[in-house]
């Protein structure tokens, strides 16, 4: 995947309910994905906060927000931000930056906020991890019930039809002296990644999981949810989005 991004259950030795909350708290899943690009995603950030026209200190949501770097440049350009994320590790790291507009917590996103946003940023293919179909409109009615009035929500996901057209079957990636070995494939309406590694003598295999949601069934989840689709884009510049060529799939909704 282009993300090589969140999804994922632990090692099948120590098979857990909550497999995305697994991977994500092990520092392997921050030292796999550390040479993540954080330029094209404050250039995102200011595209994204520039076509919203969010007000000056507008309160902001970064949902799933792992370690906090899309929550700490939204405050950088004055914005008063909450990141919410299940990870507990996570969020501990991410709190490091807290300030007077900064906040981060530990949160499932299938509920909803006692307080509401201006706007509520889910991105980096931050949705799909569930088992159950429900927990995504779950999510959604949660999203949208989070917001205020005139309050805008952004889902960043991946573009299916681009992923499964250019996945990568197999490759080693070596990072810190690690040895990643990585095989992806397509299965039950959902897109793999096999992660296999060894550390100081022990032996690691995690399975990364994401729904392969497309255009129309984010279409069908939000006209359930009786959410509003305003606009979509296929890249982190914003251009037009198209089926087969875009990397992203992004949704502007309310």
């Amino acid at each position: 995947m282009s993300e090589d991004s969140k999804p994922a259950v632990l090692d099948a030795q120590k098979p857990t309910q909550n497999w995305f909350a697994s991977w994500f708290d092990t520092p392997y899943y921050h030292i796999l994905y550390k040479e993540r690009n954080y330029r094209e995603a404050q250039i995102f950030m200011d595209n994204l906060t520039h076509y919203l026209n969010l007000p000056e200190k507008a309160k902001v949501l970064d949902l799933a927000c792992g370690k906090g770097r899309h929550a700490i440049y939204l405050n950088q350009l004055g914005f008063d931000v909450i990141g919410a994320d299940l990870s507990e590790n996570s969020i501990a790291e991410a709190s490091k930056n807290s300030n007077s507009s900064l906040h981060f917590q530990v949160h499932d996103m299938r509920e909803k906020f006692d307080n509401q946003f201006d706007a509520i940023f889910n991105l980096f293919t931050s949705f799909g991890y569930f088992e159950n179909d429900a927990d995504n409109l779950k999510t959604l009615i949660a999203i949208k019930e989070s917001l205020t009035e005139h309050g805008f929500a952004v889902i960043d996901f991946m573009n299916v039809n681009q992923v499964i057209a250019n996945l990568v079957p197999e490759e080693t990636k070596t990072v810190d002296g690690i040895d990643f070995h990585i095989k992806r494939y397509v299965k039950d309406g959902h897109i793999f990644k096999e992660i296999a590694f060894q550390d100081q003598g022990e032996s690691f295999h995690f399975t990364e999981k994401v729904q392969s949601l497309t255009l129309q069934d984010f279409q069908d989840m939000m006209e359930k949810a009786g959410i509003y689709l305003l606009d979509i884009f296929g890249d982190y510049k914003l251009k037009k989005f198209h089926k087969t060529e875009s990397e992203r799939l992004i949704m502007i909704f309310k």
